[in-house]
């Protein structure tokens, strides 16, 4: 059996453990790997520091066969990671002339003046291979020690993803034998983890060695992600797809979309497919739900607009709820909601009418009605459908779930319509 090649990613940078910048190199290099059958082991985030970056460097080099570093490759004094890579491999900087040469027409095409500071940057360790930087001043280095291949780059994201894309994954895939790997997502709503785990027990069981299954839970339910390896040329797309259809046959209910696809897309979707339209009229979610909506190329085909009603007035005055529900019954309530539905859904003139109305928090709320008590409703020419929340977590947890939920809900009344 062929051996397992693995990567460390290293990301420097003070910025990162200060939680000043969010990591999002990290994330994209680990998708990009595991789609050409190499799998990250360990991603380290190290500050700017010389003795910092050798220790890290040192560990990932005995136990990775891959080491990807992005930072500290800038113009500035605190970008220490060429230096320190110079010092580490025992080499000296020698003037790369192709480098200088992309560096000086980078300025030349934005008309400005390039500073010693950034002829410097074209000055690249003697022993490494220089990557090139088609889109910034920083070319990357490509190293090779105790079998380890080690790539320094920027840590700019869309510098860093050109020069993966164009010339590391490319330079991997040549000097490792690598398996072929496919990956197949099914995703789940409306199933918490454990009880999805439960009912697909068996099917999970009986899973071919060489198809591996990943549970990768979120807000509103699980996304399924199953990874198929071949190193002898057998069918995985059929394979997985067998897999697939045999999962779908276990929990058809809650599978909203194939593929990294979000939920306001499949709702999309199944709007386009059935020629309808759709309105929303949102109290506590304030608009999210449009937005949601509005987010998916085309979806003008298919929503038309939103009320937010906000205040008891508006809800009145637009979507046309009584004065004695709203008395009644309060402003979070069965009745309320089913009555913004259907308000919306004429006032509006569309096929579907969506309703949000509940208590956020973090405060706001009562004994009968705590923070968390929300209520949703869907409603069309032939049923209107309530359903209440309660999710006492964080204001925006609340306001996300609840959005969630009720695109959920019309995922369940238009399948219902299929199936009447």
């Amino acid at each position: 059996m062929e051996k397992e090649i693995s990567a460390e990613i290293m990301t420097i940078g003070d910025e990162l453990l200060y939680g000043q910048v969010i990591d999002t190199n990290s994330a994209w290099l680990g998708q990009e790997l595991g789609k050409i059958g190499i799998r990250v082991k360990q991603i380290t985030s190290i500050s700017d520091n010389p003795n910092a970056i050798t220790d890290a460097l040192t560990q990932a080099i005995s136990r990775a066969d891959v080491v990807l570093i992005t930072g500290g490759l800038g113009p500035t004094k605190d970008d220490l990671t060429k230096h320190t890579l110079t010092r580490y491999f025992n080499t000296d900087l020698q003037l790369h002339q192709p480098s200088l040469d992309d560096v000086e027409e980078i300025f030349r095409k934005y008309n400005r003046p390039m500073l010693e500071v950034n002829r410097q940057q074209a000055f690249l360790p003697a022993t490494c291979t220089p990557v090139r930087n088609v889109l910034g001043t920083a070319p990357g280095m490509l190293f090779q020690e105790q079998n380890t291949v080690i790539v320094s780059m920027p840590g700019v994201p869309f510098e860093m993803k050109r020069m993966v894309t164009d010339t590391v994954l490319p330079y991997l895939q040549q000097h490792y034998a690598l398996p072929q790997i496919i990956h197949s997502v099914v995703q789940t709503i409306g199933i918490g983890e454990s009880f999805l785990s439960e009912t697909i027990a068996d099917w999970e069981d009986n899973l071919p060695a060489n198809i591996k299954l990943a549970y990768l839970p979120h807000l509103a339910g699980v996304r399924l992600r199953l990874t198929g390896f071949s190193k002898d040329g057998q069918d995985l797309e059929a394979q997985l797809q067998e897999q697939v259809d045999k999962l779908t046959a276990l929990i058809p209910d809650h599978i909203f979309a194939y593929g990294e696809v979000p939920l306001e897309e499949a709702i999309g979707h199944l709007l386009k497919e059935r020629n309808l339209t759709i309105s929303t009229a949102e109290s506590c979610t304030g608009g999210l739900v449009a937005h949601k909506l509005t987010s998916v190329p085309g979806s003008s085909s298919y929503f038309l607009g939103s009320v937010v009603a906000y205040s008891n007035e508006v809800k009145k005055a637009q979507l046309g709820v009584s004065a004695e529900t709203l008395e009644q019954h309060g402003a979070v309530s069965e009745e309320t909601v089913c009555a913004m539905a259907q308000g919306v859904r004429q006032l509006l003139k569309t096929d579907i009418g969506i309703s949000t109305s509940g208590i956020a928090g973090p405060d706001g709320g009562t004994p009968d009605k705590p923070v968390g008590t929300i209520w949703i409703a869907y409603a069309d020419a032939h049923q209107t459908v309530a359903r209440k929340i309660n999710y006492n977590k964080t204001r925006q947890l609340n306001i996300e779930y609840t959005t969630l939920q009720v695109l959920d809900l019309v995922r369940q009344s238009l399948r219902r319509r299929v199936e009447e």
